[in-house]
């Protein structure tokens, strides 16, 4: 495809996702515009093995949109980034065709991995804003990953996913957990604090048994 081509559906993309756009002449003030486009040039680069030099394009456009895209990762067709700051593409990540990112999303590695080391996304697939899909693996077609959510597993397609660690509460339009929306989010940190206070508990009352049990036999 032609630059003027990628220029053209980009703005289609953008008009058609973000309804605070009300004009053409606003998305070329998109951050996330110009960071497509110009990874669309490194990408060009790296795959000459230009490596330098598409670094240094996609660096120049991290600083100056706050979206940081690996030239190597391999992009589809209609990726949206909503507002992106902190978007983080690693390099051997694969990206589908109609993807949406939010702000803050991370499409990394875990540093414990050689060769594919990032997530490959299928089509179709919502990542809620600061979601973490780290490791190589894969998101089936159809996704949603909530909003928060640390995904380090393969997601099957046309599921939702939300939590830490990210878990699946709905596939193919059928809810198989108690379903949590982007805001709902499950609070691991404040389960384990419950369940050491209900232990305390237990523990209080059954010291205060053997207390009384011991009064008993000193009293006899």
């Amino acid at each position: 495809m032609g630059f003027f081509k990628y220029v053209k559906q980009e703005i289609a993309v953008i008009k058609d996702r973000d309804p605070a756009i009300k004009s053409t002449m606003e998305v070329f003030l998109y951050p996330s515009f110009h960071a497509i486009l110009k990874y669309r040039k490194a990408h060009k680069l790296y795959l000459k093995k230009h490596y330098y030099r598409a670094r240094r394009i996609s660096q120049k456009t991290a600083r100056k949109t706050g979206i940081e895209i690996h030239p190597g990762a391999q992009i589809g067709e209609g990726l949206f980034i909503d507002h992106g700051h902190g978007v983080v593409i690693g390099e051997t990540a694969i990206i589908g065709d109609n993807v949406t990112l939010y702000q803050g999303v991370t499409l990394g590695g875990t540093g414990k991995e050689s060769g594919k080391r990032h997530p490959t996304i299928g089509n179709n697939v919502m990542i809620g804003a600061g979601a973490k899909v780290l490791g190589s693996f894969t998101i089936g077609d159809n996704c949603k990953i909530g909003a928060g959510s640390v995904v380090l597993e393969n997601v099957p397609p046309n599921s939702t996913v939300v939590g830490v660690p990210g878990r699946i509460v709905m596939r193919n339009d059928v809810r198989v957990d108690d379903y949590l929306d982007q805001v709902h989010l499950p609070d691991p940190v404040r389960n384990e604090i419950d369940a050491v206070k209900s232990e305390n508990a237990r523990l209080k009352v059954s010291i205060q048994k053997l207390e009384e049990a011991m009064k008993e036999m000193e009293n006899k």
